[in-house]
């Protein structure tokens, strides 16, 4: 069996040893291991030799002590040759060396390592005790340390286990939770896919629909066009067959109202003959009644002037037997407005009967303008408008369309719910253009109410054979034999006077009122002058008044407070002393209206609305 050589001592062996030792305290240590191997062993011991060194060298790498350091040189251990030379175990300490050479273990080093282990009492007695119990605590410190290192490699495999297992556990998780997610978006994307599907169907069948009724109104549209354009056909056809029969019947109408205009002309200069000598007569009449009453009379107000006070004076004439009281003026212009109607209605009557022609449609239009009057700006403005196109149609004679229209005019003053100041406005806008409408208007409203002359018929029985006769004369209407209640003819009357006292306040910019404010003024000293205080004037005062004494308190300022003065101790004085039971409420107020200066206030409805819901609009 070849020798075995002794292996170098790792830096970690070395490093395992006390780095605290001394010297001497190793040198002790190894002889008290020699001297158990020699008490065990024959062999020699080794000697060791102490260096005066300060440093021991191991390997020549780890310092053992302080200023000192122990070095332990051992042969590499080889396979190839026996004959190398032997490394020595040095000691040194600045040159000087503790040598062991040639430390042999067997003669023979062929064997493997199994053998050399087995060897180990030769190899103790070879190398001595203390190398070998060097060798020993090498060993067995080796193995606590491989012990060590393998529990520790151990507790780093179970921590790399249980964080491998952690880091599994974990990524299981994150991956359910990743499963779970997508499961979320995936139904988050079918419902949000269902939401868009809805939203888009929602839209294609709204826009179908729309479609669908586009159509549908162009269809209706073009069915429209069609039905108008057939209809604008026929009435072009039926028109071009009206002229044809209206200038037939023209032509026709033109012989007879030749010889009818012979006729005329003869009568009208047998009329004139008679109108003048009854005109100068009623002329010499009147000049001395003026004469007269000049002297015994006063003027109601300083204001007017010696020819207007003049004109105020009672007088009384006699027309079909019928004693009337009013001024000689007013009686004047109402005779000369009736004549003008008089005339319109018999022009109008030798037409009808020299044609056939059928005016009831124009009639009927007429009549729907008037009837759609309100109390608002654009309304009073279109229906005048309206009203005098139709006034102007050439295809129904002017004069039957004045007839027409100032009777449904009158018709709808009678109405309390009428609106009198709007039917003012429109009256006002018509005679603007047609002038001699009003004329003709007021002469229909002066036969429907006599109080808006002023005129009063005085009863008196040796005239009327009952009082029915008399309140038939005076404007009571009948019906099936039986008189209107008198409260029922003091409401119309109080409408006729309302729509007159707005007619003669009503003022439009750049718009002329042929029967003005002055008229008003007229109208009220007439009556205060010349009709008696009873029921039927202080229902017709009281009206007035109730529409005009604003604007007449604007214009004539001191003058109308002297009037409202003469009727305040005059005209309610004698009112109050009949002791007429119907005219109290009346009384009371009149009374109301000067005491409280309501004549201040703007009457209502006197401002027309620009629309429904917006500001007023004042005439």
């Amino acid at each position: 069996m070849g020798a075995m050589k002794l292996g170098r001592v790792d830096d970690d062996d070395i490093a395992a040893a006390d780095p605290d030792w001394s010297f001497d305290a190793l040198v002790s240590e190894l002889n008290a291991l020699e001297n158990n191997l020699s008490a065990n062993s024959s062999t020699p011991p080794l000697h060791f030799h102490q260096t005066t060194s300060s440093r021991v060298n191991l390997s020549g790498r780890k310092e053992i002590e302080k200023g000192r350091r122990f070095v332990f040189r051992a042969p590499e251990y080889e396979t190839d040759s026996e004959d190398d030379d032997d490394k020595a175990l040095v000691v040194s300490d600045t040159g000087k060396h503790f040598t062991c050479d040639e430390i042999y273990l067997s003669d023979s080093d062929d064997s493997d390592v199994e053998s050399a282990l087995e060897v180990q009492p030769y190899l103790m007695n070879k190398v001595g005790e203390v190398e070998g119990a060097l060798i020993e605590l090498t060993h067995d410190h080796q193995l606590r340390v491989n012990d060590g290192i393998r529990n520790k490699i151990s507790a780093l495999e179970i921590a790399l286990l249980n964080e491998s297992q952690n880091s599994i556990s974990s990524l299981l998780r994150v991956e359910k939770f990743k499963d779970t997610r997508q499961e979320l978006d995936k139904k988050f994307d079918t419902q949000y896919q269902r939401q868009i599907a809805e939203a888009l169907d929602n839209q294609l069948t709204a826009v179908q629909q729309d479609r669908e009724l586009r159509s549908q109104i162009e269809e209706r549209k073009i069915r429209s066009d069609a039905a108008y354009e057939e209809a604008k056909r026929k009435v072009a056809l039926q028109e071009e067959k009206q002229q044809q029969e209206k200038a037939k019947a023209e032509a026709e109408a033109k012989l007879k109202a030749e010889e009818v205009k012979q006729a005329a002309l003869e009568a009208e200069k047998k009329a004139v003959m008679e109108a003048k000598t009854k005109a100068a007569m009623e002329a010499e009449k009147r000049a001395a009644a003026e004469k007269n009453a000049v002297e015994n009379s006063k003027t109601v107000t300083s204001g007017v002037t010696q020819e207007t006070a003049s004109s105020l004076l009672n007088t009384e004439t006699k027309e079909s037997s019928y004693v009337y009281r009013a001024a000689a003026s007013a009686s004047n212009i109402e005779h000369g407005r009736l004549q003008k109607l008089k005339e319109l209605y018999e022009r109008n009557q030798v037409v009808r009967s020299s044609s056939t022609q059928d005016y009831t449609r124009h009639e009927s239009d007429i009549s729907r303008n008037i009837r759609q009057i309100r109390g608002i700006r654009d309304n009073v403005r279109s229906k005048a408008s309206e009203l005098v196109k139709l006034l102007n149609d050439h295809q129904c004679p002017q004069s039957f369309s004045v007839e027409m229209l100032v009777k449904k005019v009158v018709l709808s003053c009678a109405s309390p719910a009428s609106a009198p100041f709007a039917i003012a406005s429109v009256i006002v806008l018509i005679t603007s253009q047609v002038p001699y409408v009003m004329d003709i208007l007021l002469a229909e409203l002066h036969t429907a109410c006599l109080y808006t002359v002023p005129k009063h018929l005085v009863y008196k029985k040796s005239i009327f054979q009952s009082k029915e006769a008399y309140f038939r004369s005076i404007g009571y209407r009948e019906d099936n034999g039986k008189l209107e209640s008198t409260e029922d003819y003091l409401k119309r009357l109080e409408s006729y006077m309302k729509v007159y006292g707005a007619l003669v306040q009503t003022e439009i910019p750049n718009i002329q009122n042929l029967h003005g404010l002055q008229e008003g003024w007229a109208w009220l000293a007439r009556l205060l002058n010349s009709l008696p205080a009873n029921q039927y004037t202080a229902v017709s005062l009281n009206a007035f008044l109730q529409m005009a004494g604003f604007a007449l308190f604007k214009r004539y300022k001191s003058q109308f407070l002297k009037m409202l003065n003469v009727i305040s101790d005059k005209f309610l004085v004698d009112l109050k002393s009949q002791n007429i039971p119907e005219s109290a409420k009346t009384t009371a107020y009149m009374q109301a209206y000067i005491e409280d200066k309501k004549f201040l206030q703007v009457p209502e409805g006197r401002n027309l609305q620009s629309n429904t819901l917006s500001s007023e609009y004042e005439p």
